[in-house]
């Protein structure tokens, strides 16, 4: 600590050398009291394991058929909306396919899915060509 103080000017030593005397002060305190919190740790260092996710390949659970079922109803309802002319199976595909697209994993292969939902538009446009009155209700 002296030499602190000796290295400092008149004008230093009256201002910034407190100052950093308090801070050297504060410090050594902090490096006391986690050295002794690491004593009394109850955590066993061995013990200690890194999370790691477990693989789709060895877990095949994981997987969510929600898109796969949906982007399947989607095509059945476009098919219904195409060939019986039923506006509410055309919409219906068209919702299956949105929740189908929102559903699935940005690793699968899109073409599948893509089809579906432009079944689905398909056979929205063409029951509205061919009836273009308002949907009415199926009941």
């Amino acid at each position: 600590m002296p030499l602190l103080l000796t290295s400092c000017s008149p004008l230093r030593r009256s201002l910034l050398c407190p100052v950093s005397l308090f801070f050297i002060h504060k410090t050594a305190n902090l490096s006391l009291i986690m050295s002794s919190n690491n004593m009394a740790d109850p955590r066993r260092q061995n013990k200690i394991l890194r999370y790691k996710a477990p693989s789709t390949e060895t877990n095949v659970t994981l997987e969510d058929p929600t898109p796969d079922y949906m982007n399947l109803l989607g095509m059945i309802f476009s098919m219904c909306g195409l060939m019986l002319k039923l506006k509410w199976c055309a919409w219906i595909a068209v919702y299956c396919s949105f929740i189908s697209f929102a559903n699935s994993r940005s690793s699968e292969d899109t073409k599948q899915m893509m089809s579906s939902f432009m079944l689905s538009i398909s056979a929205v446009v063409m029951s509205y060509l061919q009836n273009p009155q308002p949907m009415s209700p199926p009941w």
